[in-house]
């Protein structure tokens, strides 16, 4: 039996602000009929910190330390904690709530599409599982403001340390699920770029962080390029999902729409409205 057709597109490097439009642009696009299932690809040029829709910058992010290192912040539309976007792969995922594959429960949701997270990271030689909480134990209920502080379920952990944070919406009747798959961690930098009482508090909090992420390359316990990445969860998405994945351009229509709705998200009033 011939597997169903999804589109892929690797956008490559581009600002934060391009890079959240054309997600949204791609969750318009299906909600219309116009394009079938997507995964895309995509890096950050100037490095960006993506803050979750929901989530206050006020006194918990620390604007002025976020520009002085060359970073761009931006909101995304999807929930969740702050993530910093640098030496990383960006996926991104857009389907029907309707579709067959997917389950109506937001959580359930996240294992399917995780399938092609676990496959990627498999395919790299890295023996990884999803994340599931101990039982009586809620995931999700700490205070920190920094993702990759702690795994939400079926997120994608190694050796107990979290691998790819994630974060999804839905709109229009389509699922939008994007996340973070770090070729390296730089916790100084990433700690720098929060708001904390004094050094102590930020000391006790990087201590704390420390030993709960891993990057693709501490996973592997090897040195992995981008390419090597793109490719492994190229293959991944297609086996976890059970679909092929047909090359998508964008025309120059869908270029110019994309543009125009990267303007928002260059905003102060979409980026610090909370």
């Amino acid at each position: 039996m011939e597997k169903e057709s999804w589109l892929f597109i690797d956008t490559g490097e581009n600002t934060p602000a391009y890079n959240m439009a054309m997600d949204e642009a791609l969750l318009n696009w299906h909600s219309q009929g116009l394009i079938p299932p997507v995964v895309r690809f995509y890096t950050w040029n100037p490095p960006g910190m993506s803050v979750g829709y929901f989530q206050k910058v006020h006194g918990r992010i620390d604007v002025e330390e976020v520009h002085r290192k060359g970073f761009k912040l931006v909101r995304r539309l999807t929930g969740g904690r702050a993530v910093l976007h640098d030496k990383e792969l960006t996926y991104s995922v857009v389907v029907s709530e309707g579709h067959p594959k997917m389950p109506k429960g937001v959580t359930e949701a996240y294992r399917i599409i995780s399938q092609g997270l676990l496959q990627g990271f498999r395919n790299l030689g890295i023996d990884a599982d999803l994340a599931i909480p101990e039982e009586g134990k809620k995931i999700g209920k700490t205070n920190s403001a920094v993702c990759f502080d702690e795994s939400s379920w079926y997120e994608l952990v190694v050796n107990g340390r979290k691998s790819a944070g994630s974060a999804q919406c839905r709109q229009k009747g389509v699922i939008l699920q994007h996340g973070s798959i770090p070729l390296e961690i730089d916790e100084e930098t990433l700690f720098d770029c929060f708001i904390y009482p004094n050094e102590r508090v930020k000391e006790r909090a990087m201590k704390s962080f420390s030993g709960k992420a891993a990057s693709v390359s501490e996973a592997a316990g090897r040195s992995i390029s981008l390419e090597e990445i793109k490719e492994a969860f190229y293959k991944g998405f297609a086996e976890g999902l059970d679909v092929q994945l047909q090359k998508f351009e964008l025309t120059q229509e869908q270029v110019e729409e994309v543009n125009q709705l990267a303007e928002k998200y260059e905003t102060d009033e979409w980026n610090y409205s909370r």
